[in-house]
Parts: structure tokens; C-alpha cells; sequence
């Protein structure tokens, strides 16, 4: 048994306020070379943490499949709850290691979130590299078996599925004409890959949480933002700034998972229920996903089409053939050449061997 004394500081505050109640669940940590706990006599109701709360993939399709269609495909079998990780007391860039531990028995993390510790697997999503969601799947397609056997062999979790956010652009408060005319100018990143994406245009990234945007613009300490198309609509983005471009600079992917411990202790049929039914759901999101993008640009600009968002009246500056060939250089002269400075040799292998043969992109000789 793992004492929780014997956890890093930050895990054990985790722990220790997830056996508290944040969740309302008992846990028990075992370190990996014990005996697999016996599976429970029944198992009839699963604790789950989601995605990102109030965004329409938890709200529309994660949130209703675990509290109401589990049961109604299960015939009342099973049931399950589930709490965004951003409302449970979870940090995001722990969720992997939560999992692994089975503290989280089920737990979406944010692919973004690995980094610092696994940049490797920040590879599908490099700023840059998919310039609509078509790429994005074709990319994933090529890195997904290398993430899924990652995932079981080095951290014991079993994936289940993987989510996407709707594109991530830039919305700007000054006229823009081009991807050029971001130069000199103060722009919102969210990660490491959109800093170098918009520091090789010649521009100043600024690392900020997504609550603190608009009190940012406000004040006048940035001057653009690498948002999502309607979560800026949602912020208000659309009555503070003027101009969005369409380039998606990233999207956003997020695993799904489970401890395989507590997997393999799960009821057959309710393993096979979750296997035939969760990779419809993550096709549900992708498409949410793509109808989102389209759907939060048109209710920036005020489109009659627009319906989920609020009317704006803001610019949408087209993908030029300039921005596109920009876009191509810099992904590979800095995004891709950087990432691999921080992911290591090893990385520049796994690219090679996935998605660098997949889009024709090799990695660089000497990152």
C-alpha cells in the first residue's frame, strides 16, 4: 500500500482532497509491482472526470452520455457520474500521473498539458502543422498507435478515446491584413508551440490563463489572442477586438482514459458497452468540434447563419496564399525545430516513424 505521506507534495494535496469528498470518492493507491486488487463484487456506478466545464463538448455529449445514455444502453445496469477537471480540484498537468496512480479512476487530460514532462506526446497538435481539422485527423491517425501503446506500456492507462477542441485562431484589436501584421504586437498564447508560432512572426507572446484574457485586453497589456472561435465569442471577444484571422494556429486534443486497473476489474459487458459506444461519442465531438469552428467565425463577423453564439461585427481576415506559405516555414524552420530542442533525439524518431512519413514533414537533421 502507498502512503499517502509518500507521494510529492502536490499529489498527496490531490489525493487528499479527492478521499475528502471533492469527488466523493474512496481510492486506494497501490504502487505497480503489487497484486492487482480483486474486482468488486458489483460494479454498477463509475465516477468520471471530463473535459473543460460550460464548452459544448462537456455540456452536449460528454455530460449526457455518462449521466444518461450509459444507463439507458446498459438497460439501467449502470450508471455514472461525472465533474469537469477544471471544477474537481484536479490539476491538469497531473491528470496523467493521477490516472496512472488511480487516484482518477476516469479522467480526460489535455494533451497540451504534457509539455514539460511528456512533450512527446504534444506531437498532433504542433502550431502550425494542421490548417483544418481534415489535416488534424490525418495526423492524429498517424500518431495514435504510438500514443495508445505509450500510454498502457509507461503509464498504465488504458485509452478510450480522444477528444478535439474547436480550432484555436487569433482575434486582434487593431486592423490586420495578414499573419505579417502581427509583428510587434502583444498576443495571448496558451502553450509553448503557440509561442513559438507567433514569436517567429515577430511578435510578443504572452503566456496567459484563459479567465485572465479579457482583464488583459481590457487593461491594454495584450493586444491579440490565440482563443477558440466561439469561447472568444463566449468571452466577449467579439465586442473588444475587431479583427479574427481564420488560420487555426492549434485545435486542441484531449485523452481519455482509465486506470487499467480499475479497467480490467470492470464488468465484461460493461467494458464492451464502453469500447462499442465511446468511439461513437468521440466521433460526436469531433463533429461538434468542426460545426463549432465554423459556427463561432460566423457569429464573430454577425453571419444570419450564426446560431450557438452571440452577433458580432468583427473582420474575419481570410487565409491568404502568403499566410499559408508562411504558415509551412514556420513550422518547420521553428515550431517543429524547437519542440524537438525540448523533446530530446528520441522525439525527432518517434516523429520520423509517425506523423513526419504521414505529412511528408522529416524532422529537422539538428534540432
Amino acid at each position: 500500500m502507498l502512503s499517502l505521506s509518500r507521494l510529492p507534495r502536490l499529489l498527496r494535496r490531490c489525493a487528499a482532497a479527492l478521499c475528502c469528498g471533492v469527488l466523493g470518492w474512496t481510492v486506494t493507491l497501490a504502487w505497480s509491482q503489487a497484486p492487482a486488487p480483486k474486482a468488486p463484487a458489483a460494479v454498477s456506478h463509475l465516477r468520471v472526470v471530463g473535459g473543460l466545464a460550460e464548452l459544448n463538448q462537456y455540456v452536449r455529449r460528454e455530460e449526457p452520455f455518462w449521466t444518461r445514455e450509459l444507463a439507458r444502453l446498459s438497460g439501467g445496469r449502470y450508471t455514472a457520474e461525472i465533474v469537469p477537471f477544471d471544477r474537481a480540484g484536479v490539476p491538469g498537468t497531473e491528470m496523467l500521473r493521477l490516472l496512472q496512480l488511480g487516484v482518477v479512476p476516469f479522467g480526460t487530460a489535455l494533451m497540451s498539458s504534457f509539455s514539460a514532462q511528456h512533450p512527446e506526446y504534444t506531437a498532433p497538435d504542433l502550431a502550425g502543422l494542421n490548417p483544418d481539422i481534415a489535416t488534424l485527423r490525418t495526423t492524429l491517425a498517424a500518431f495514435r498507435p504510438y500514443l495508445e501503446k505509450a500510454l498502457r506500456d509507461q503509464h498504465g492507462v488504458e485509452p478510450l478515446a480522444i477528444y478535439v477542441y474547436p480550432a484555436q485562431v487569433i482575434f486582434c484589436g487593431k486592423p490586420l491584413r495578414s499573419l505579417a501584421d502581427l509583428a510587434g504586437r502583444r498576443v495571448r498564447v496558451s502553450s509553448s508551440t503557440q509561442a513559438d508560432f507567433v514569436s517567429a512572426l515577430g511578435a510578443e507572446p504572452m503566456l496567459t490563463g484563459f479567465a485572465q484574457i479579457v482583464p488583459n485586453v481590457t487593461a491594454g497589456s495584450i493586444e491579440c489572442a490565440v482563443t477558440g472561435t466561439m469561447s472568444g465569442n463566449t468571452l466577449g471577444l467579439h465586442n473588444l477586438m475587431s479583427h479574427v484571422h481564420a488560420l487555426p494556429v492549434t485545435w486542441g486534443l484531449a485523452v481519455f482514459g482509465a486506470n487499467r486497473t480499475v479497467w480490467a476489474a470492470l464488468p465484461p459487458d460493461l467494458r464492451e458497452l464502453l469500447k462499442r459506444e465511446l468511439p461513437k461519442l468521440e466521433a460526436d465531438i469531433w463533429a461538434e468540434s468542426e460545426r463549432e469552428t465554423a459556427d463561432g467565425m460566423a457569429c464573430n463577423r454577425g453571419a444570419p447563419e450564426c446560431q450557438a453564439g452571440r452577433k458580432g461585427r468583427m473582420v474575419v481576415v481570410p487565409v491568404s496564399a502568403q499566410d499559408e506559405q508562411r504558415r509551412k516555414e514556420i513550422l518547420t524552420s521553428t515550431v517543429l525545430p524547437r519542440w524537438l530542442q525540448r523533446c530530446g533525439a528520441r522525439c525527432a524518431q518517434v516523429w520520423n516513424s509517425t506523423i513526419g512519413p504521414a505529412r511528408g514533414i522529416p524532422a529537422p537533421k539538428s534540432p
